[in-house]
């Protein structure tokens, strides 16, 4: 059995053999952590090698949550397969979940929807789509980290997902990264890093 898991959850059209040198970077702050980086259920839908957790052909703020909510089931199959393999299925507060962009809402989402209660949750370029009402556990402890650069998914979306947390009682903290784009740079690893070592 690990010590604790991390599972680091790709970006649309992306795989998970992408994030997974991040476990390179992140262990020393974790002794004893399994590193789990899945690929998403669905092949991505606009070409190429890369899968998705759900499609972004069409999406809009009317229909993302909706799309959300279609991709729980086969979301939860892959974490909860991922825990027990590490036999950590009764210990839930030594797993965390690290996402980044379409991995983020997915983790985000997984919390807020009070499916989910990991020991922490750190989501790199996210946003919270999930409607009200949240039902976060305050034993998780989230990290949201948004480049105030990014074309993609505005730095508002970090913002409006920190004050939506916090208000359902969430133990969350958000760090802007000065002119950072849609990427996770070295200083945010680090802040990663020291926010997984709480795990221990």
């Amino acid at each position: 059995m690990a010590v604790s898991l991390v599972i680091l959850l790709h970006g649309v059209g992306s795989r998970g053999a992408d994030l997974a040198p991040l476990a390179d970077y992140l262990a020393p702050s974790l002794p004893g952590a399994a590193f789990e980086a899945p690929d998403g259920p669905e092949p991505f839908d606009q070409g190429g090698p890369g899968r998705q957790w759900f499609s972004i052909s069409g999406v809009t703020e009317a229909n993302r949550a909706g799309r959300i909510a279609a991709a729980r089931p086969a979301f939860d199959a892959a974490v909860s397969a991922l825990i027990e393999r590490h036999g950590l299925s009764g210990h839930l507060e030594r797993v965390a979940l690290l996402g980044f962009s379409q991995g983020a809402i997915m983790a985000l989402d997984a919390i807020a929807s009070g499916r989910w209660r990991p020991g922490a949750v750190i989501g790199f370029s996210g946003r919270l789509a999930t409607p009200e009402p949240l039902t976060p556990s305050p034993r998780t402890k989230v990290l949201l980290l948004h480049g105030t650069a990014d074309p993609v998914i505005p730095v508002a979306e970090a913002q409006s997902a920190h004050k939506r947390l916090s208000a359902a009682g969430a133990d969350i903290s958000l760090r802007l990264q000065q002119g950072l784009g849609h990427s996770i740079s070295r200083d945010g690893l680090d802040l990663a890093a020291a926010h997984l070592a709480r795990l221990s």
